[in-house]
């Protein structure tokens, strides 16, 4: 047991980078326009002529509709099922891999808040390192408008997802595909809420029905302890998101993020950090509750594999 607690590598299940994958990338493919109008609205600055300007949900639905087609709901929906599906996969590898490390290998162990808090923080940052410049690519594929605005610089129109990815470093280099990192950084606490959130919602729960910690839940209560996760960290957290997509648009420059935090404070005040937040609850929401629902449901499946696999070659041995 103590050579099993010391091993980082222990917990480390691909069950779960499977279930993380099936539960981001089906989330992204339903409620990918939600993901589009909500960065739109987060870059949209008033200022700036080179992008379209939206008044609200209505408005900017139909303007998209209109100007670029139902195909335009879906820009940059190569590298956000990428980007989900990888992020939601190594996040959840990572974070059951550590939390299982502080378990010592024992999924009954209620290690409490805290150490939730340490184990989300700690898979974010190493989820970040690896996805951010998938993140970008999708940023400004979603703000590549079709109706005549926008910049229609060779370095800045993309055909598709490789496309991006490579004048991007062509032109800007890796800090190109690094930009927004810092807010995303930041970005790392609300993960790490939001699984505490659910984890101690889990748990507490459980212990009410006088059941293990790592008792499966019905749908309907993962999705109730899923929305009410994300509901909580997302609008403790918004700003960050607000401050990364601008930094990754291609069509406005900032020095740093100090530069973007005094630039939208000057032109909107405190609600230019809650910009796209309705278009942003409306998806991150659901598709958490979706995202978490796959997960739970296909990791539970495949560990079951795992377990009559095991008990089948005991079975055989012994006999």
């Amino acid at each position: 047991m103590t050579s099993k607690a010391k091993n980082p590598f222990a917990g480390v299940r691909y069950e779960h980078l499977v279930a993380g994958v099936s539960g981001g990338v089906a989330s992204t493919l339903i409620l990918h326009p939600l993901d589009l109008l909500k960065i739109r609205f987060a870059v949209s600055d008033g200022a700036t002529s080179s992008k379209p300007q939206y008044t609200g949900l209505t408005q900017a639905l139909g303007q998209i509709l209109r100007h670029e087609g139902p195909r335009g709901l879906y820009r940059g929906v190569t590298p956000n099922v990428w980007g989900a599906g990888s992020a939601w996969g190594l996040y959840f590898l990572f974070y059951n891999s550590i939390k299982s490390w502080f378990q010592s290998g024992n999924s009954k162990v209620d290690i409490g808040p805290s150490l939730h808090m340490v184990a989300a923080g700690e898979a974010g940052i190493l989820t970040l390192v690896m996805t951010n410049p998938i993140w970008v690519i999708k940023t400004r594929l979603c703000l590549q408008y079709s109706d005549g605005t926008g910049s229609a610089t060779p370095a800045t129109r993309y055909s598709g997802m490789m496309d991006a990815l490579v004048k991007t470093y062509k032109y800007e280099g890796m800090r190109g595909l690094y930009k927004g990192f810092v807010p995303g950084v930041f970005g790392v606490s609300h993960g790490a809420l939001q699984f505490m959130a659910y984890e101690e919602l889990k748990s507490k729960y459980n212990k009410y029905r006088s059941m293990p910690i790592d008792a499966k839940l019905t749908t309907m209560e993962y999705l109730a302890f899923a929305s009410l996760s994300k509901l909580f960290a997302a609008v403790t957290t918004y700003p960050y998101q607000v401050l990364r997509a601008r930094m990754q648009d291609q069509h406005a420059q900032y020095d740093n993020l100090r530069h973007c935090i005094r630039h939208t404070w000057r032109v909107h005040g405190l609600i230019g950090y809650y910009k796209g937040l309705a278009p942003n609850l409306m998806r991150v929401v659901p598709a958490t509750a979706l995202t978490f629902v796959v997960y739970e449901n296909v990791s539970h499946y495949l560990f079951g594999l795992q377990k009559q696999k095991e008990e089948a070659e005991n079975k055989d041995q012994s006999s």
